[in-house]
C-alpha cells in the first residue's frame, strides 16, 4: 500500500551495466522511467555504471600499483555510477521528461566504513521524496555510500541491487523492479539446462538461498533487505515487456513443488587435514583462524576418530584457497596435525524449495538421482529447505540436468509432489 496517504504509487527501478551499456540503452531506461511515470507512477531509478566501466576503472587503479588504498579506490570506482546517473538524467530531459540526478552521498546513503563492501546503516529519502513530489524522476547512484565520516564507500559487486532495494524499504515504495539482461528467475541456469523455465514467484527464503548458492540474477543482500523489511521485488528484463519474476512472502501454493530451483557453483575449493587430534578445541582453534582473516567457510566434514586422530576437510571460496591454506599449514605445525591437500576440481550442485518442509525423502531422491548418473558424492550440507552436494566438477552439468529433470522442472514435463514417501 502507498505510504503516508500518498495515491501515487512509488516504484524503485534498478537498471545494471548491461541495461546502461551505452547511450541508445540509456535512451531505452529513459523511455520505459517516463512511460512508468505516465502510467500514474512516482519513479525513483537506481543505475549501475556503464558494462565493463568498473573494470576498466580497477585497470587503471592497477596500472599505478595493485596496493592501492581502498579508500582511493573507492573514490575512484564510485565515478562510473556518477556518469551513469547524469546521462540518463539527459536522457530523461531529453525525452521530455524532468530529472534529478542523486549521488550516494547526496541523498545520504549512509554506510559503515568498510571500504569496498560497506554495508547500508540508514538512508534520507526526504531529497529524492522531494524530487517525485516536484514531477522529477530521481536517478540514484547505485552502489555507492557515504561513512560518518564523510568518505565516500562502495558496496562491493553487485551492490547497485543492494541500494536499489534499500531506498525501496526506505521509501516504503509499493515495487522495486531490478531490470537486468535476463527476463526473470529460472529453475536453473538455461545455458547448463536448456529446459529451464522462468519462475512467475518465487518465495524470499528460497531466492535468498539460490542466490547464496550461486544463482547471480540478484545480489544475496538485496534480497536480504527485501525480505527483512518486506519488499516485493520483480526480477525482469529491460529488453522485453516479459512481466518478470515477483521474489514475495511465501505462500501455501509455493509448497505443492518440492523443489523450486537448482543451483550451482563452481567457485569453491576443497582444503583436506589428514590426522587432526581429536580433542576438545581444536576444530575451534582452525576455523576461528580462519575467522579472523574473514574466509568464509562452507562445507564442512569430519571423519571418525581412529586412535585418536581424525581427518578434517572443508570448502572455502576459490578466490580465497591461497590465504586458508597458509593459514591452516601455519596451524597444522603447533596442533601436530598431518598432511595438507587442496582441490578446486569440484562442484557444488544444490536443490532449493520450500516445498521440502512437507515432504520427505527429498535428500533421498537426489542422492539416488546422482548415483543412477555415476556421480559420487564428496560432502553433503542441508538446511530446512536446501541440499547441497559437493562433486567432482566433470559431472557438474549432468548433475543438473539430471536433478532438474528428476524433480519435475524441466519446461515441457512435470512430476508432481510425492507427499509422505
Amino acid at each position: 500500500m502507498a505510504s503516508g496517504g500518498r495515491k501515487r504509487k512509488l516504484i524503485v527501478q534498478k537498471y545494471g551495466g548491461t541495461s546502461v551499456g551505452d547511450i541508445s540503452r540509456m535512451q531505452n531506461v529513459a523511455r520505459r522511467a517516463l512511460a512508468a511515470q505516465r502510467a500514474g507512477n512516482d519513479v525513483v531509478l537506481v543505475v549501475s555504471a556503464m558494462s565493463g566501466e568498473t573494470n576498466r576503472l580497477l585497470k587503471l587503479i592497477n596500472d599505478i600499483t595493485p596496493t592501492a588504498s581502498e579508500r582511493e579506490q573507492d573514490v575512484v570506482l564510485a565515478t562510473g555510477e556518477q556518469v551513469s546517473v547524469g546521462l540518463v538524467a539527459i536522457a530523461i530531459q531529453a525525452a521530455g521528461g524532468k530529472a534529478t540526478s542523486v549521488l550516494g552521498h547526496q541523498c545520504r546513503i549512509l554506510t559503515d566504513s568498510t571500504h569496498s563492501k560497506a554495508r547500508i546503516q540508514q538512508i534520507d529519502g526526504t531529497r529524492l521524496l522531494d524530487a517525485v513530489k516536484q514531477g522529477h524522476i530521481a536517478v540514484v547512484a547505485g552502489f555507492q555510500g557515504v561513512d560518518e565520516a564523510g568518505n565516500i564507500t562502495t558496496l562491493g559487486r553487485g551492490g547497485s541491487d543492494t541500494t536499489a532495494v534499500a531506498i525501496a524499504a526506505a521509501l516504503e515504495a509499493d515495487a522495486c523492479e531490478i531490470y537486468t539482461d535476463v527476463d526473470g528467475v529460472y529453475t536453473t541456469d538455461p545455458n547448463v539446462a536448456p529446459a529451464a523455465r522462468k519462475l512467475d514467484r518465487i518465495s524470499y527464503e528460497e531466492m535468498l538461498e539460490l542466490a547464496s548458492l550461486g544463482a547471480k540474477v540478484l545480489q544475496i543482500r538485496s534480497v536480504e533487505f527485501a525480505m527483512k523489511y518486506r519488499v516485493p521485488l520483480w526480477v525482469k528484463s529491460s529488453f522485453t515487456d516479459d512481466p518478470g519474476t515477483l521474489v514475495c512472502e511465501e505462500d501455501a501454493s509455493m509448497e505443492d513443488l518440492v523443489v523450486s530451483g537448482i543451483a550451482l557453483d563452481r567457485n569453491e575449493a576443497r582444503i583436506s587435514v589428514r590426522n587432526v587430534p581429536d580433542q576438545p578445541g581444536i576444530a575451534a582453534q582452525i576455523f576461528g583462524a580462519l575467522d579472523e582473516k574473514a574466509i568464509v567457510v562452507d562445507l564442512i566434514v569430519q571423519n571418525p576418530p581412529l586412535e585418536g586422530k581424525c581427518n578434517l576437510t572443508f570448502t572455502v571460496g576459490r578466490a580465497d584457497l591461497v590465504k586458508a591454506t597458509e593459514v591452516v599449514k601455519k596451524l597444522s605445525k603447533s596442533l601436530g596435525a598431518g598432511e595438507i591437500s587442496t582441490d578446486q576440481d569440484i562442484a557444488k550442485v544444490s536443490i532449493v524449495g520450500v516445498g521440502m518442509r512437507n515432504h520427505s525423502g527429498v535428500a533421498a531422491r537426489m542422492f539416488r538421482t546422482l548415483s543412477s548418473e555415476g556421480v559420487n558424492i564428496l560432502a553433503i550440507s542441508t538446511s530446512e529447505i536446501r541440499v547441497s552436494c559437493l562433486i567432482a566438477s566433470k559431472y557438474a552439468e549432468l548433475a543438473v540436468r539430471a536433478l532438474h529433470t528428476e524433480f519435475g522442472l524441466d519446461a515441457k514435463a512435470r512430476k508432481p509432489a510425492r507427499k509422505g514417501k
